[in-house]
């Protein structure tokens, strides 16, 4: 008996060490997209997970990233790696920028705008951060002559690559707008994306306004895209129609060109702000006005109206799911699967049952 249980103890460990010993790396780019693959990592803390900056292999771009100040404004470097990279410090999360230090088993992204062919030799799941830009002739020119998805400048083809093995998607709404642009609906899961797949929880917060018109705008411009921001404001008062009004400026931008340009153009008593959570004051508002926003999504899951530059029905239909905050367990059971899974990469989807994971799982698991 006693050998028996040692035999037990001894046959754990070993399936144990060949757990651990495969690895994971999670690139990262946004802050939002950083805390994403961050609340992924922490479901597969039986596995080594890594986390890298995205990065290119090009000798072009990196070129350009290191000698020109075109990158700046892009999730590659400057600002947006800093914050990711001190997020990651802070968290003690473990980093291989550039995939330079292991192998890995599997490479979990949040863009397929840019892979380098090496990470491609092994197994690679995308995970949707949050709406995609919109598509418009230059990226159709990009898409038609199959030249590289990073110059249609935005995000407009992320998701739409069909390089990756496995697709989150955010909804079935997304799903099918993926699809659309040309991902294999066979690589395509509706998983929900961490983040936005429980915005009931803003409805409890601390924010002390209640009942006004809430403006959230977007980093158009340092995007390098056009953006008649004065008409946008202008169009803000319009709506509002003397109602209390607050801009919540995106903190991409450049702050003090936004907030001398609404207050040229509002009335004296409206409030502008360049720091807190946008989500809890979504909930507070009674009419939510965005211009390319992810935010949108929360006022559409609390039932405000909405306004974007979006088709809003379009919006309505690509939602995130709304599973009580499980989208990140259901992508961590998808990618212990996949790193299961011994055939063809590409057959993984189609032979895989996913079910997601319902909250009152979740909620029993973490029970105290």
């Amino acid at each position: 008996m006693i050998i028996f249980k040692v035999d037990i103890c001894i046959n754990f460990v070993i399936i144990l060490n060949l757990i651990m010993s495969k690895k994971i790396l999670f690139i990262t780019g946004s802050l939002n997209q950083t805390t994403q693959m961050h609340q992924v990592a922490n479901y597969l803390s039986d596995y080594d997970c890594w986390f890298s900056q995205i990065f290119a292999d090009s000798p072009v771009i990196n070129w350009i990233i290191e000698n020109t100040s075109i990158a700046d404004r892009t999730v590659m470097s400057n600002r947006f790696k800093e914050k990711s990279e001190l997020y990651c410090r802070e968290h003690n999360l473990k980093t291989d920028y550039k995939a330079q230090l292991n192998h890995y088993d599997l490479v979990i992204y949040c863009s397929d705008l840019i892979i380098p062919d090496r990470m491609l030799q092994t197994k690679t799941l995308w995970i949707q951060e949050g709406m995609v830009d919109e598509i418009t002739a230059w990226t159709k020119i990009v898409k038609a002559l199959h030249l590289p998805p990073y110059l249609s400048i935005g995000t407009a083809l992320n998701g739409a690559s069909n390089i990756c093995d496995v697709y989150c998607a955010a909804s079935e709404g997304y799903k099918s707008h993926f699809s659309s642009l040309g991902t294999n609906p066979d690589k395509l899961i509706s998983t929900g994306i961490p983040n936005f797949d429980n915005c009931q929880h803003y409805l409890k917060n601390d924010f002390p306004y209640q009942d006004y018109v809430l403006v959230c705008t977007s980093d158009v411009r340092e995007c390098y895209r056009p953006d008649n921001r004065v008409a946008f404001i202008q169009n803000c008062v319009k709506i509002a129609a003397g109602r209390p009004l607050i801009f919540k400026i995106h903190p991409n931008e450049i702050i003090e060109r936004a907030i001398w340009e609404i207050k040229e153009n509002t009335p004296p008593n409206t409030l502008i702000l360049d720091k807190g959570n946008t989500n809890e004051m979504i909930a507070n508002c009674v009419e939510l006005i965005t211009q390319y926003s992810t935010v949108v999504y929360v006022g559409i899951a609390l039932n405000k109206k909405v306004h974007s530059y979006f088709e809003v029905e379009t919006l309505k239909k690509q939602a995130p799911i709304q599973n009580n905050g499980t989208s990140a367990k259901n992508i961590a059971k998808i990618s212990k699967a996949f790193l299961a899974f011994e055939g063809k990469k590409e057959n993984f989807v189609s032979t895989y049952h996913y079910t997601a994971e319902s909250s009152e799982e979740l909620s029993a698991e973490y029970a105290i």
